[in-house]
């Protein structure tokens, strides 16, 4: 009698036993594996793995997947918009996998509630931040009526439905990476990286969702998160959306001149920094250039001094004196608006919270205080927010319709996460994105670099 081909799941991986030799070539991934003497092959290939083995009519035993057919009833009635048909077909279509790109507040969420109760898996959702973890949670909760899991954050519960950080899932999948069958991955353009990653390559599950309004990456790495989660499958850009399902929105882009003082001394700095470069023939066009200026000015006093250039000319152009007016000028314009005001680094906000006597929020706020913040600010209390990047994406707050960009990158991503903070359907409301801009100084073209993204663009 014929020994069947057996399938276990191991910390994360596939171990694949009694493999007949006219196969053992064409399972993909799959590497003989000296200290178990079986074929072992990474976790997220069990869906390849077992239709190839249908494919072929071989029988099997598997012991690998641990879940099993879950009816999850929808507890609310909500009919979803065309679009986000459209996307549940797109998945359906390419194989239950895929990513679905969309307009932060155009439902992505909806769509993944609508996709679980149709899967009828037990389904892991990773998030970036514990905010939205929080978020998932009340949502699911909300929607199906029954215990949800948490994951992270000090939480270790497991159910059929959890919601789960990418850092503890990367801790954790080689332990219950065989238990969901439906695996979703909120703002998946974080997946890529060198650790999260692991999250989805040592999960089973064969049925996988990536959202996000922006799954390009400055690596390149989008690739990768496609190997992972499926192909992209539907997309809907902002401007599509704007006056319909989102708020509709206008970008202003304000030109500042700095003080003469302030002039001279970005000047200098800017000299300093680029006769550096010069000197060592460092490109920062290219991708190692940021990583090759800053092991070059680690060498020397004058690489040192290079360096400090460099983040003073930044500074400079970031938190001009002329860019604090005008944030005033704009407060006193939309006097009645919610506000968010955003700046590149911490520094910054704390000046403009201390100048103009606003709270601040950045990575250093604290839990409690954090939420005090956010809750005053949906309620009124508060008609003004100053963040650096805290609230660039999984905080909610549909209340603000007034964004204004003191200091930014030039990602595109980063954009589109603060642009759609101010988008959210609420009735007559208009929403406008500052971008205040230091004249003649790298904010150009970091501006221009922005600039060519499709929310820009005239409807």
């Amino acid at each position: 009698m014929e020994t069947p081909l057996k399938i276990n799941f191991d910390k994360g991986t596939l171990i694949l036993q009694n493999v007949p030799e006219p196969l053992q070539t064409q399972l993909p991934d799959t590497r003989w594996d000296e200290r178990t003497l079986t074929f072992r092959a990474p976790a997220y290939r069990y869906r390849h793995i077992i239709s190839r083995l249908r494919a072929h009519d071989i029988k099997y035993q598997d012991t690998a997947r641990q879940f099993s057919v879950e009816p999850f009833t929808h507890q609310q009635t909500m009919s979803p918009y065309p679009y986000q048909t459209e996307a549940i077909d797109a998945w359906h279509a390419n194989g239950k996998r895929g990513v679905v790109t969309l307009p932060t507040g155009a439902g992505k969420t909806f769509i993944a509630i609508l996709l679980i109760a149709d899967t009828q898996r037990p389904t892991l959702v990773h998030v970036p931040t514990i905010d939205l973890m929080h978020q998932w949670y009340t949502v699911l909760k909300e929607h199906f009526g029954q215990d949800v899991g948490l994951y992270g954050g000090g939480y270790h519960e497991l159910r059929d439905l959890t919601v789960t950080t990418y850092q503890s899932a990367v801790m954790h999948a080689p332990y219950y990476g065989n238990r969901f069958g439906f695996a979703i991955f909120d703002e998946c353009h974080h997946l890529p990286s060198d650790q999260y990653q692991y999250a989805a390559i040592s999960s089973i599950a064969p049925f996988r969702l990536g959202l996000t309004a922006t799954p390009e990456r400055v690596d390149g790495k989008e690739s990768r998160l496609y190997a992972l989660v499926g192909e992209p499958c539907y997309e809907v850009k902002v401007q599509e959306l704007s006056g319909k399902t989102l708020s509709a929105y206008r970008v202003v882009t304000i030109a500042v001149e700095m003080k003469d003082t302030e002039r001279v001394r970005y000047e200098e700095a800017r000299r300093t920094y680029l006769n550096f470069l010069k000197q060592e023939r460092i490109n920062m066009g290219t991708p190692r250039g940021w990583h090759f200026f800053l092991w070059k000015a680690s060498l020397t006093d004058e690489g040192r001094a290079a360096f400090k250039a460099y983040l003073a000319q930044k500074q400079l152009s970031f938190a001009s004196t002329t860019k604090q007016e005008w944030v005033w000028k704009l407060i006193q314009r939309h006097t009645g608006d919610r506000i968010l005001i955003f700046t590149q680094d911490n520094d910054t906000a704390y000046q403009l919270g201390t100048r103009f006597l606003l709270p601040v929020l950045t990575h250093q706020t604290k839990l409690k205080e954090r939420n005090d913040f956010l809750n005053k600010f949906r309620e009124g209390t508060y008609s003004i927010l100053v963040t650096s990047k805290v609230l660039n994406e999984g905080v909610d707050v549909p209340e603000a319709n007034v964004g204004i960009i003191v200091s930014g990158s030039g990602s595109v991503r980063e954009h589109v996460q603060r642009l759609g903070r101010i988008l959210r359907k609420r009735e007559g409301k208009q929403a406008v994105l500052y971008e205040l801009i230091s004249k003649q100084t790298g904010e150009h073209f970091v501006n221009k670099r922005r600039r060519q993204h499709h929310a820009y663009e005239k409807k």
